[in-house]
């Protein structure tokens, strides 16, 4: 996976006693990782008053267990030792925790088992640019922090002709489990509708292989959110190009357990937070991703 273009080094002064970065490192050099940080050296305070919202049992732990799937660059994905999970979510996610005086440990997984992960108590939240919707809403509490929508991408000159609006026929990659697969189930029923053929979906555990996939020719064209995909184009502009316009757009949301309201609530607070000190507007604008910017944090939108 390529790296961020920006240098990953740095780390939050944070001004709590808790470690540098906010995070911890994990055993399992596989499975999980500190994260480190692509904004400039930003100074975030723990609030007081908003660490006093936490739940006390994280609160007595002094660490927030985070899972996330480290294959959707640029927001989350593993650094080039195999183990740091980094990217625009990670460093947002610390801020975050910082305010609440709270620092990070994140682990590694697979994008579809995430929200089963916090409902079994695996990890505390989950942050791995979830798209809010309703589905998800019934499952668990999502707190709005980003806007994305989806975005198709195709190799340089498109030569195979695809038309999102009339992709019948052509194979086409996507990741498991989001919005974007139900989106191609859609597209190609009505395909079938139209008495054309099925569009031949390229279901991958992790986007990464996605955009290999195309890469290879193994894909006509892919599917993604918008950040992901127009990141994927900035770093292989000789090979990709977007196709069309960014649409459905939707509010990415923070997954904290259906039962953990006080927790939901505490973070929603420390992104207003960290939007009201500058912290917020600086992490977007490091990875590029300003226009995505929300002013709303709440609590299922």
């Amino acid at each position: 996976m390529r790296r961020a273009p920006l240098a990953l080094a740095a780390c939050f002064a944070l001004t709590t006693s808790l470690a540098a970065c906010g995070s911890d490192s994990l055993e399992d050099p596989g499975a999980s990782g500190s994260s480190s940080s692509a904004t400039e050296s930003v100074d975030v305070k723990t609030d007081d008053e908003l660490a006093a919202m936490v739940p006390a049992e994280i609160k007595e732990k002094g660490t927030i267990s985070v899972g996330s799937d480290a294959s959707y660059a640029p927001n989350e994905f593993l650094a080039d030792d195999g183990k740091t999970i980094e990217g625009m979510d990670v460093d947002l996610f610390d801020a975050v925790a910082a305010k609440l005086g709270l620092k990070t440990k994140w682990t590694n997984g697979g994008f579809d088992g995430l929200i089963a992960g916090i409902g079994s108590g695996k990890y505390d939240v989950s942050v791995s640019s979830f798209t809010i919707n309703d589905e998800r809403k019934k499952e668990v509490n999502m707190i709005s922090y980003f806007d994305a929508g989806t975005q198709w991408v195709t190799t340089k000159g498109n030569p195979n002709g695809i038309d999102p609006e009339d992709a019948c026929g052509k194979s086409i990659g996507v990741q498991k489990g989001t919005v974007q697969v139900d989106d191609l189930e859609a597209r190609s029923k009505k395909c079938e509708a139209d008495g054309k053929d099925a569009i031949k979906a390229v279901v991958e555990q992790e986007q990464s292989k996605v955009t290999t996939s195309l890469a290879s020719g193994k894909v006509e064209a892919m599917l993604a959110d918008s950040p992901i995909a127009l990141y994927a184009v900035k770093q292989q502009g000789d090979t990709f190009e977007a196709l069309g316009d960014v649409y459905d757009s939707a509010p990415y949301g923070i997954v904290v357990p259906k039962d953990q309201t006080e927790l939901a609530d505490a973070i929603a607070e420390a992104l207003k937070a960290i939007e009201e000190d500058g912290t917020y507007e600086t992490i977007l604008k490091n990875w590029g991703n300003e226009s995505g910017a929300v002013d709303d944090f709440a609590v299922n939108p």
